[in-house]
């Protein structure tokens, strides 16, 4: 197996890129946070704070973008691979959620604020999957 050379964007068009997609991750999940609230969610509920909330959902967006120009750039098929990775990984990381959920390990968790950090997750994944497939097309 090869591995075949993509011809990389230019840099500022890749950390613009980058940024919108920060923004928006950053933006969606103020938005989940604020209707939780809004439909019940405990307001002092820690996760659901903005510095709790934002580092997490800025590192994933960041690292799902390098695992996924890391995956275009070193599988052949990355289409392919990227069709089943993305879904199982978003999967994965709701598992900490459930967790939560079931043991109410934390002052004010509700179920209303549990579904808004579970939505998060998929937020971050479209706009990697999305920011990623213009910065790296699989093949």
């Amino acid at each position: 197996m090869t591995v075949q050379s993509v011809q990389a964007p230019p840099r500022g068009r890749t950390a613009v890129l980058v940024l919108a997609a920060l923004v928006v991750v950053a933006t969606a999940t103020t938005l989940v946070s604020l209707a939780a609230i809004a439909l019940g969610a405990e307001p002092d509920f820690g996760p659901l704070q903005p510095a709790a909330y934002l580092p997490y959902a800025i590192i994933g967006t960041l690292a799902a973008l390098g695992g996924w120009v890391l995956v275009v750039r070193f599988v052949a098929r990355s289409a392919r691979l990227l069709r089943v990775v993305v879904p199982v990984l978003v999967g994965l990381s709701v598992i900490p959620d459930i967790a939560l959920l079931v043991t109410g390990s934390i002052p004010g968790t509700t179920t209303v604020g549990v579904v808004a950090l579970m939505l998060m997750h998929p937020l971050v994944a479209v706009a990697a999957v999305f920011t990623g497939r213009m910065i790296a097309p699989p093949r």
